[in-house]
């Protein structure tokens, strides 16, 4: 098993980018330019390693390599967009792999890919480039090439000796449960457990009972073996089951107007642990959007929109304001999942002033941004 942090380190001690990895100090897939920036990326790694894995680091400075972290990111789904734009798509896994440095919910973002020894190309138009385009990496550029180049193997040697020395071993590994159970979760019960002989899976969070459900807040789940983090969020609440073969993550959102919220099922996790060594991670979601009363939503919605404009022009919020400000993102969420288009383009619009006006909203404008995340790419 490889420790994914190990191979992070071992891929930056090579320095500069290379035709077999790639460091990002972020992506931004939301935007056109950033989507079609990170499929070039993506395109030109897998053309240029046919027999090999490739990699994208995410998190890192590009002048001195410095870890400095990116936000969490859980979007399982990638694969879906990968195959939306990509001909002959390789396979792709995006992983949050933790560094105890770094601060709370920050991790570093790695992208493995992994070719199917085909040339992959662009199958429809993005941002300023064309359908039909093929890239390759030139050292550290990805550029165009002509579409009738030959797939070469140049890098397998040296990516199967990376990955050799990120190999796990029981002193790592040991290393890591401590320090999840005693340093970073010293304040929450924390538990563990083996599964087939070989993985060791960690988890966080503080516990509520409901009739014979119990259900976990601020969860982290970890899988120690690869430093890899599964899940994590400071909002959610989730129900955890397992036996020797599977863990099982259904995780809910609370949604809701005037202050009168309830939790909804948001999408199931299904990790397998197979006797051959391997494991699975299957993903499906639950969601089914609660709906409303159409006059009580465009009532909800044009305050919202008020609010919005106070918040831009900088006018001071009355107390009741306040208490609606918080629900902000909540409110423009539910109009948009009840057929009021616009309402996610004013979420968005809304996101630098939320940010500037509070931690706690702006952490709320996130967590809706991520189910419209995975609703779009289902």
């Amino acid at each position: 098993m490889l420790n994914k942090r190990l191979l992070v380190k071992y891929l930056l001690a090579h320095n500069d980018e290379s035709s077999f990895y790639d460091k990002k100090r972020r992506i931004d897939i939301g935007s056109k330019e950033g989507k079609a920036k990170f499929l070039k990326h993506i395109c030109a790694l897998s053309n240029s390693n046919p027999a090999n894995n490739s990699y994208i680091i995410i998190g890192v400075e590009d002048a001195n390599n410095e870890i400095v972290g990116v936000d969490f990111f859980d979007d399982s789904k990638i694969q879906n967009l990968i195959n939306a734009y990509l001909t002959n798509p390789p396979q792709i896994q995006y992983e949050n792999i933790n560094f105890p440095d770094l601060e709370d919910g920050k991790v570093v973002g790695l992208v493995t890919i992994r070719s199917i020894n085909e040339i992959t190309s662009l199958r429809k138009n993005i941002w300023k480039y064309w359908g039909g385009t093929v890239f390759f990496r030139e050292g550290s550029i990805s550029k165009p090439q002509a579409f009738d180049i030959e797939l070469v193997d140049h890098n397998s040697e040296i990516v199967a000796a990376i990955e050799q020395h990120a190999r796990n071993n029981i002193e790592l590994t040991l290393d890591g449960v401590i320090d999840f159970i005693n340093n970073r979760h010293a304040d929450m019960p924390s538990h563990y457990k083996v599964f087939k002989e070989l993985f060791v899976l960690c988890w966080a969070g503080h516990t509520k009972q409901v009739k014979d459900e119990t259900y976990y807040s601020r969860v982290d789940i970890e899988l120690i073996n690869e430093q890899k983090r599964l899940f994590y969020s400071a909002l959610d609440e989730v129900s955890i089951k397992y036996n020797d073969d599977f863990f099982k993550i259904v995780e809910y959102v609370s949604l809701g107007l005037n202050n009168q919220t309830k939790y909804y099922p948001l999408e199931e996790v299904l990790i397998k642990f197979e006797d051959n060594g391997s494991y699975t991670i299957e993903t499906q979601l639950l969601f089914d959007p609660p709906q409303f009363d159409k006059k009580t939503l465009h009532h909800f919605y044009n305050a919202n929109n008020a609010l919005l404009e106070k918040l831009k022009k900088e006018i001071p919020l009355t107390k009741m304001e306040i208490q609606d400000i918080r629900n902000l993102p909540n409110t423009y969420l539910i109009c948009y999942l009840n057929d009021f288009p616009d309402a996610k383009d004013k979420l968005v619009e809304a996101k630098p002033f939320l940010k500037a006006y509070s931690k706690g909203v702006y952490d709320s404008y996130r967590e809706c941004v991520r189910i419209l995340r995975k609703l779009k790419y289902n």
